[in-house]
């Protein structure tokens, strides 16, 4: 397995496409605090402004992937990406607007280009051959540890160097320039619905063609436990983002170790994901991704618990190196569960379902510390994240268990660096929720 197949002109492309549709959403959230802050009760209308932005990406999501079609996406992702633009480019030209307004325009910057993220990761799965699948989401993943690290110190800077509205106009810029990207990239990823053949040629299965097969709604709900462990993982890390200030003033060391230490998390991340792609991992992927929490819930648990600041800088980015391979671990496995028309979808609701998450680990965050010390509200994030991941566990075991349909070519093979070089070949996890008819249609 190599990351040379990765290597190419098309995805070049499309990761400047991709940075230029994702810097936005990585930069708006601290950007709208900046914005409104030196306004009366600012601290707190930014806050609402950003969680306006959040909200808009959880209903944006599965409301406009689930209208994303493979064969013509490419006009529908530019139309997303500009009526994000437009968001962003009020938010910047009307600073001084009604708080009403500015929550609409973040609602819309947030909500419109959320399902851009799903769509761009399904094209970019059919830029490169089967087998370099995990090498192409690895690389995904590190690009966006690149954004998240990058991202706040940019805000920040233009903020406060050159004036609040700057990064928000930055934003729209570069939002706009990715739908010129998206013109230099093929006009989608239209692919066959392999799942939905006829089976094993008797029984129920018999006779089940293209247009007979689940509902997409229905496919994207039998994939449930794939979202409910992806979320599992970024609510950890994101209580621990955002506990990781009053936990360090706890500890008595500088709150101001919190930017190092976060940037430290972010380029652990990057690293994970470089290494989760560098060779074939044994085992199936839902115990993969359960040892990888795992392992990031060890590593949190320490973080809340060290008293030295070179401990929790450590624990915290190998955590990162943990979640990015739970991620990509995650998307391989959303990759099995659905055909390659759903993909795109699929994603988009990992997104919300991610933004759920965080959005969760912020309300239980600022619950908790007002009850508690921050170490034991981070440790009650453990908790939580151990529930959710057994939860997860449990469906996708609920669902693999059952006999499969072998014989209908609908899962990826990205785990096997000799499968043929085809979108969808059987995977190591064969039955993993698929959304079929016959036993596994009970899930």
């Amino acid at each position: 397995m190599s990351y040379r197949d990765v290597a190419s002109k098309q995805i070049l492309i499309w990761a400047c496409t991709s940075v230029g549709a994702r810097v936005p959403v990585a930069m708006a959230p601290l950007a709208l605090v900046f914005l409104v802050r030196e306004r009366p009760g600012g601290y707190a209308l930014g806050a609402a402004l950003a969680a306006a932005f959040v909200i808009g990406e959880m209903i944006g999501a599965p409301v406009v992937g689930l209208r994303l079609r493979p064969d013509r996406a490419r006009p529908q992702l530019a139309v997303a990406l500009a009526a994000g633009t437009a968001g962003f480019v009020g938010l910047g030209v009307l600073p001084g607007a009604h708080p009403v307004v500015l929550a609409a325009f973040a609602f819309l910057a947030g909500g419109a280009p959320a399902a851009v993220a799903g769509g761009l990761r399904a094209m970019l799965t059919t830029l490169v051959p089967a087998r370099a699948v995990t090498q192409a989401l690895s690389t995904e993943s590190m690009l966006n540890s690149g954004i998240w690290a990058v991202s706040p110190a940019a805000v920040t800077g233009l903020a406060l160097g050159v004036a609040p509205r700057v990064p928000l106009l930055l934003a729209a810029a570069l939002m706009a320039s990715s739908i010129v990207g998206l013109w230099l990239l093929p006009a989608g990823w239209a692919a066959p619905d392999e799942h939905r053949t006829e089976g094993k040629g008797k029984g129920k299965g018999k006779g089940r063609g293209r247009g007979r097969g689940p509902s997409l709604l229905g496919l994207l709900v039998a994939a449930w436990p794939v979202y409910v462990t992806g979320a599992a993982g970024l609510t950890l890390l994101g209580l621990a983002e955002l506990v990781l200030p009053a936990l360090l003033e706890q500890r008595g060391i500088g709150v101001g170790w919190s930017g190092p230490i976060l940037t430290g998390l972010a380029v652990g991340a990057g690293l994970g994901a470089f290494l989760y792609g560098v060779r074939s991992w044994p085992g199936r992927l839902r115990t993969r991704s359960v040892v990888l929490i795992g392992g990031m819930s060890v590593c949190v648990t320490a973080a809340a618990l060290i008293p030295h600041t070179a401990g929790v800088a450590a624990a915290l980015a190998l955590g990162g190196m943990l979640q990015s391979g739970a991620l990509v671990t995650r998307n391989l496995s959303l990759r099995e569960a659905l055909p390659a028309s759903a993909l795109a979808a699929g994603y988009s609701v990992m997104y919300a379902a991610a933004s759920a998450g965080y959005a969760a680990a912020g309300s239980l965050a600022g619950a908790l510390l007002q009850v508690t010390a921050p170490s034991t509200a981070v440790l009650a994030g453990v908790a939580l994240t151990l529930v959710l991941t057994a939860v997860g566990w449990w469906g996708e075991t609920r669902s693999g268990d059952r006999p499969a349909d072998r014989s209908a070519p609908g899962s990826a093979h990205d785990t096997d660096p000799v499968a043929p070089v085809r979108p969808h070949a059987p995977g190591p996890e064969g039955t993993a929720i698929r959304g079929r008819r016959d036993a596994e249609d009970r899930l």
